[in-house]
């Protein structure tokens, strides 16, 4: 490929999928009719094409255009750098600007018309619980020698079982980039600025934390589809670098409809 990069056909899949709509988008980016309705499927933004220039990517994504459909371009570079998580510990309303703050108390200010998009999720894996129990068991070897006595011994086992465990995340950009301003995480969070409202339970409130910072940032797009799409699988975290990457392709969905798209 001689250095070039891989860049990916970004589509939203349409509100009803018709049998004529498969066919032609899979004569587009040459996949089966199986495959492409399983892209097309669901509510959030696919990767549908693989290209390996922008010139292809960009006939590809405007043949998809041309037939109704949200198409748009991202390199693999853009997907996949590291994130640099804000990650805030605390919160301070102020009119239309909220200062977040995080453990080490460095300070991050975000004033109502620098939010683009509120992008509300949960992730959801499976980790291993373990459990150790004492059991008592025949020592056959020794009951032998006893002339058949039964002869007990304890014996302690290791027993696993999945255990599920789920956590809900806020992230708000600025239109300026794919990296979130801002990381809150439902259980890293210090919800002593509610006050009075605080409860026992963290996902209340940290739900009341994200209707308050709606309220702030009330022209700032608000996207909750990945509280239905958490990618539960096993560790947590091959889950988070799913939805980093399915955070990243929304982010760019919503750019591309208010006509600020990224140039490839």
């Amino acid at each position: 490929m001689g250095g070039s990069e891989i860049v990916h056909v970004v589509v939203a899949p349409p509100d009803t999928i018709e049998s004529d709509l498969i066919m032609k988008v899979a004569a587009i980016i040459n996949k089966d009719t199986y495959d492409t309705r399983l892209a097309l499927a669901g509510d959030i933004p696919r990767i549908i094409a693989h290209c390996e220039s922008v010139q292809i990517a960009e006939s590809i994504a405007e043949s998809l255009r041309d037939m109704g459909l949200v198409s748009i371009l991202c390199k693999d570079s853009e997907l996949r750098k590291p994130q640099q998580a804000f990650i805030a510990y605390s919160l301070e309303f102020d009119h239309d600007e909220v200062v977040f703050r995080d453990k080490n108390d460095r300070a991050r200010r975000m004033v109502s018309k620098d939010v683009f998009l509120i992008l509300k999720g949960r992730a959801d894996s499976y980790a291993e619980a373990e459990e150790i129990t004492t059991k008592t068991k025949i020592n056959l070897p020794l009951t032998v020698l006893m002339g058949g006595i039964p002869i007990w011994r304890k014996v302690r086992e290791k027993t696993s079982d999945p255990s599920l465990q789920s956590e809900w995340f806020l992230r708000l950009y600025e239109p300026k980039s794919s990296e979130p301003r801002v990381d809150i995480l439902q259980k890293h969070m210090s919800y002593s600025f509610l006050g009075a409202r605080m409860t026992y339970s963290s996902l209340a409130n940290f739900n009341t934390a994200v209707a308050d910072i709606r309220k702030i940032f009330p022209q700032a797009l608000f996207n909750d589809q990945l509280a239905k799409h958490s990618g539960t699988s096993g560790p947590s975290s091959g889950v988070w670098n799913s939805l980093e990457i399915n955070c990243r392709l929304i982010y760019l969905y919503h750019l591309a409809l208010s006509g600020s798209g990224p140039s490839i």
